[in-house]
């Protein structure tokens, strides 16, 4: 879920995450629209919309049983392995 900016409230699915630049590519969220020029036949031209980058400061995880935006903990389990779960209802995620 976005927490600012234009689309500030918009959830979608996280594409690609960009470590170096600590941003991530969110389906369907911050369309910018791009001029292509006409290099190769099957290639898009003209004017084209698509996704871009977001800073990761302004992107929250969005859990689905309290339909909120939500900070994430870190549990231990009997197994040894690691769970994330939220924190407002304590649901593994």
């Amino acid at each position: 879920m976005v927490t600012t900016g234009k689309d500030k409230g918009k959830t979608g699915k996280v594409i690609k995450i960009f470590p170096e630049k600590e941003s991530a590519l969110v389906q369907g969220i911050n369309f910018v629209t791009k001029h292509l020029r006409k290099t190769r036949e099957d290639m898009p031209w003209g004017r084209v919309q698509k996704e871009s980058p977001l800073h990761l400061s302004n992107l929250m995880l969005y859990c689905a049983r309290c339909s909120k935006r939500t900070r994430i903990g870190i549990r231990a389990l009997e197994d040894g392995t690691k769970s994330r779960f939220c924190k407002r209802c304590n649901e593994v995620i």
